[in-house]
């Protein structure tokens, strides 16, 4: 039988609406499905946490407040070598306390950072290694499309859902940016008390949430951003009682776009971006002055960094690279701790650390037994914030989205071979250059400018070697259950 020409021509347009059915259908019929197993467990493990006897001493059980800004550079604070903008509080917290000068952040980018902070779990192995977007966003769209998560499982445990079980009082004010449905919001992963916005500042909508309901409709005045955090950040604390309480403090800002109040503007050296970090570092007094005016501040263990390094503006300091890359530029971040009654003070710590440390870090301190079902990928601190000794990581790992792509020990770092950006001219685009394996020896070169591999190829095969066992055990179980 012949077949005509309109035929033919209609061919590709029946085939054009088969495709677009099915991804009618796939985007429709999408559904992000809890692990049932593992929220048994995760029920069973915090039951377990709160049935524990808990340390009587109060320095066994120190309040702790989390201060998280997005998109802060290694060399915006005072601190860590700014000319161009004062941060008076931090810095004081930082020369009294200390600093950990190898930090690293879990991602490049935010949400699979925040997952890695408050898991203590690498972003694949939390089942969120990519950015969410509002319900709705064509991103949200292309994520239903691939399968691809949505918010935090739920059955993941997170720090303040350890927390909580273990007595203390939560509260969260700021930038959440885990998922927006009903049953993935702060208050659904261990927070009493939520102030603040479910995602980024340059996404829409954009109102601000008082647990669960809308306190201020999209799109919220962002100039009066830093005041509603702060003037939150200080009643939360000065509600507390006798009970320990933990106070997640997650800004919006620098992440552009960068709104400042009338009375900062032109307050700094640094443009507009600094006018906002500088702001920013009036609400960490703020958190101070609060603790103290409460009689709490010595007992009271105080985190500052960033989710990732800095984007279109801020200082990497010596990095090489910035925020989306895996460069130490995009991941290479401050970290202040300050505890007066549990750590010496005016100390530089060099050795390497992650964010998914902290959630180990303080099992140790609370003497809380770590989940039996799950890899934690972070390590506990104590020993090397308490008495100076080495890292407890032989290696951190780098991963972008679900590629690992560059691993490090103490002495040299190792890049898979990539596509490496390229821009120049008047290109509209960047082009992707295949480059590496590199190696780079961060004692004498953290700007990453000069491969080493053949003058250092046993470390460079060593290094590899990691990188491909643990490709190769995030491949065989990307979500790290243990049977």
């Amino acid at each position: 039988m012949s077949v005509s020409i309109k035929q033919l021509l209609w061919l590709p347009v029946v085939l054009l609406a088969l495709l677009l059915g099915w991804v009618a259908i796939k985007i429709l019929s999408y559904e992000q499905l809890d692990n049932s197993l593992h929220m048994a467990e995760k029920q069973r493990y915090l039951e377990q946490l709160a049935n524990a006897v808990m340390p009587s001493s109060d320095t066994a059980r120190p309040n702790i407040v989390f201060i998280l800004f997005d998109d802060l550079g290694y060399g915006d604070l005072g601190v860590t070598g700014s000319q161009a903008i004062a941060t008076p509080a931090i810095d004081t917290l930082a020369e009294q306390g200390l600093s950990l000068t190898q930090f690293y952040a879990p991602a490049p980018v935010c949400t699979p950072s925040r997952a890695g902070f408050l898991t203590g779990r690498l972003p694949l192995r939390a089942g969120l290694p990519n950015v969410v977007f509002p319900d709705g966003s064509p991103f949200n769209l292309a994520h239903r499309l691939t399968g691809t998560n949505m918010h935090l499982p739920r059955e993941e445990i997170t720090l303040p859902e350890v927390l909580q079980a273990s007595g203390y009082q939560t509260g969260m004010v700021g930038k959440w940016h885990l998922g927006d449905k009903s049953d993935t919001r702060p208050n659904d992963f261990g927070f009493d008390y939520f102030f603040g916005a479910l995602y980024s500042n340059d996404m829409t909508p954009f109102p601000l949430y008082r647990n669960r309901d809308i306190a201020f409709a999209s799109p919220a005045d962002q100039t009066l951003l830093k005041a509603r955090y702060s003037e939150e950040a200080v009643e939360f604390i000065d509600r507390q009682g006798d009970e320990p309480f933990f106070l997640y403090f997650p800004h919006n800002f620098p992440h552009i776009p960068l709104y400042i109040p009338e009375e900062d503007r032109a307050r700094s050296k640094g443009g507009l971006y600094g006018d906002v970090v500088e702001g920013l570092d009036e609400t960490v007094a703020n958190v101070v002055a609060a603790l103290k005016a409460k009689g709490v501040f010595e007992n009271t263990l105080i985190l500052i960094s960033s989710d990732n390094g800095p984007w279109f503006q801020g200082s990497r300091g010596h990095d090489r690279g910035r925020k989306g890359n895996t460069f130490e530029g995009g991941m290479h971040v401050p970290m202040i701790v300050h505890w007066p009654q549990g750590l010496e003070g005016g100390r530089n710590i060099d050795g390497i650390s992650m964010g998914t440390d902290w959630l180990p870090t303080i099992l140790d301190w609370l003497q809380l037994p770590a989940p039996e079902d799950r890899a934690l990928d972070g390590r506990s601190l104590r020993s090397m914030l308490e008495a100076g000794a080495e890292s407890p990581h032989d290696y951190l790992y780098y991963l972008s989205g679900s590629t690992l792509a560059a691993v490090r020990d103490p002495d040299y770092k190792y890049h898979a071979r990539r596509l490496i950006t390229h821009k120049s001219g008047g290109m509209p685009i960047g082009i992707g250059i295949p480059k590496g394996p590199w190696l780079f020896d961060t004692r004498t070169d953290f700007n990453e400018s000069y491969d080493v591999s053949m003058n250092d190829a046993d470390a460079a095969a060593r290094l590899k070697t990691a990188l491909e066992a643990k490709q190769q055990e995030l491949l065989d179980n990307p979500r790290g259950w243990i049977e």
